[in-house]
């Protein structure tokens, strides 16, 4: 199987499609993104979709978010998701050399995730990548 992995450049249906087979294996709290809501992060600068295809089919996503603080140049890998007909054929580890190779092209000195202990498969990756994991604390603030 070959995985192809490109960054999104426009929106059409098959992409609406793909995040809505794809968001509910990620998360069952969050809604599919509208084509609007995927038009808007498509034309940022800052964040990026890519996708992992395997014959001109969808079965993959990872957004990296490339910001620029005080410190430096900075990437964040957010919502990672392999469909569960591709897991474990190497759909999550394109995704995410590409992520970096991109993270790298664009200045990032270092590029952050975090992944839920439960996903053991997940977590397993990262650290055969080169991840470490750190010793902090996350927090969140529901406004």
């Amino acid at each position: 199987m070959t995985v192809q992995v490109e960054i999104a450049k426009r929106v059409d249906n098959d992409l609406v499609v793909a995040f809505q087979r794809l968001i509910p294996q990620l998360s069952k709290s969050s809604p599919a993104p509208t084509k609007e809501q995927l038009e808007s992060i498509v034309a940022s600068d800052s964040s990026h979709i890519l996708l992992a295809k395997v014959d001109d089919v969808i079965v993959g996503s990872l957004t990296l978010v490339i910001f620029h603080i005080p410190t430096g140049v900075r990437a964040w890998i957010e919502d990672v998701v392999v469909d569960a007909d591709a897991r474990g054929k190497g759909v999550g580890e394109a995704l995410n050399k590409f992520a970096l190779a991109e993270a790298k092209r664009q200045g990032a000195t270092t590029v952050d995730l975090t992944s839920r202990p439960s996903r053991e498969a997940a977590n397993r990756l990262y650290q055969r990548l080169g991840f470490n994991a750190r010793e902090t604390n996350v927090y969140r603030y529901d406004v």
